[in-house]
């Protein structure tokens, strides 16, 4: 079967298009999804609008995806390892070999943040640790907190979250260089600076932070956790499979209207593209990009009509 706009990415960009697209009843629409992603680990946003007391990435993503679902979008569990376009229609291989063909893509494989295999952390992601400061640097104000990263830029990100926080605590988990100039102002802004590793971290109850311990034993009493490890993935290996333009971090450039790349009838949605990387901005970027699609595709089934 071709479908007229294959989805490739179940998290909250792709499931936004996916609603959008829905709702406007004529097109065939599937979303591939391999059931991971950013918006997985978070167990509570805070800064959506009409859910003052948070709503989980995952009771977000089941509510979005039985919304696309009652509208007539289709959904498979799969991983795109290989894409191409052909005459006209992009051919795409999942892991497993199964094929799919479609008029038009929209890829939503986003980014995931660089984070270590210290035991404890994921269980607190979401909940008391946080990975965005414009998303969550409200829940750490007026709170001690320690930043767990590496190098500069988890001293930028101790610097970023001193403004809020009552007291920060940077933890050089990798105990990679810092430059002079940040660690003076890291001195400056009395932030502590430990370079060491972290043995684990401790969680009161459902995932709040009680407190990190190092290498050493050393404890370290905590209310709220940042990451900033830098060296984020950013998903980017289809769209220049495609033929898409890349930027030299490897976000996929596009038109900052329609998101359509610079190859023809694929676009791109969400942390994929360069923008904040919140999931307010990824909706909006979802619902663009949708509208885009469907406008083409309104072109394709006219120009096909015609040669009929």
């Amino acid at each position: 079967m071709t479908y007229d706009c294959i989805i490739i990415g179940g998290g909250i960009a792709g499931l936004q298009a996916a609603i959008q697209l829905g709702r406007y009843v004529t097109h065939q629409i599937l979303v591939i999804d391999s059931g991971s992603g950013r918006s997985t680990l978070c167990r509570n946003y805070h800064n959506i609008l009409g859910w003052p007391d948070g709503i989980s990435g995952e009771e977000l993503r089941n509510r979005g995806k039985a919304q696309a679902v009652s509208l007539g979008v289709k959904f498979v569990q799969d991983k795109v390892a290989r894409a191409a376009k052909q005459d006209q229609l992009f051919e795409l291989a999942g892991e497993q070999g199964v094929r799919y063909q479609a008029k038009t893509v929209l890829l939503a494989t986003g980014l995931m943040d660089r984070l270590p295999d210290i035991p404890g952390i994921r269980r607190t992601l979401g909940r008391s640790v946080y990975v965005c400061p414009d998303c969550d640097g409200y829940e750490i104000h007026n709170r001690k907190t320690v930043v767990m990263g590496s190098g500069n830029s988890g001293a930028n990100m101790a610097l970023l979250l001193a403004e809020q926080a009552s007291e920060v605590i940077f933890i050089n988990h990798e105990q990679q260089a810092v430059d002079a100039e940040i660690l003076m102002k890291i001195k400056d802004r009395r932030i502590r600076y430990i370079e060491t590793g972290i043995s684990r971290v401790l969680e009161e109850q459902d995932g709040m932070i009680q407190s990190v311990i190092l290498e050493d034993g050393t404890v370290i009493p905590a209310e709220r956790g940042f990451i900033g490890f830098g060296g984020n993935q950013v998903h980017s290996e289809l769209a220049e499979q495609l033929g898409a333009k890349l930027y030299p971090n490897k976000h996929v450039e596009a038109d900052p209207r329609s998101r359509m790349t610079n190859t023809q009838n694929l676009w791109i949605a969400g942390d994929l593209g360069v923008h904040a990387e919140q999931v307010t901005v990824s909706m909006g970027d979802g619902t663009l990009a949708a509208i885009s699609i469907h406008k083409v595709l309104r072109e394709l089934k006219r120009a096909q009509e015609v040669n009929l």
